[in-house]
């Protein structure tokens, strides 16, 4: 099921979006802000890792087998 949420936007930023919709990079202001939305959620685990690296919690790989 999906949600409804409308936002607004000074004149600058909504220029961006209808720019970033109307070259093809997304195919519509949705698909716009569900992109904004998962790299938000990207940078926000890549920095809880980046934390946890810091205080020692990393887990150094040797070789791709360390994946597992």
């Amino acid at each position: 099921m999906r949600n409804i949420i409308n936002i607004s936007l000074p004149q600058e930023l909504t220029k961006i979006v209808k720019k970033e919709v109307r070259v093809g990079n997304y195919a519509s202001v949705s698909e716009f802000f569900r992109h904004l939305l998962r790299t938000h959620e990207l940078a926000q685990e890549l920095e809880k890792s980046r934390r946890e690296f810091e205080a020692g919690k990393g887990k150094t790989l040797r070789s791709l087998k360390d994946l597992r």
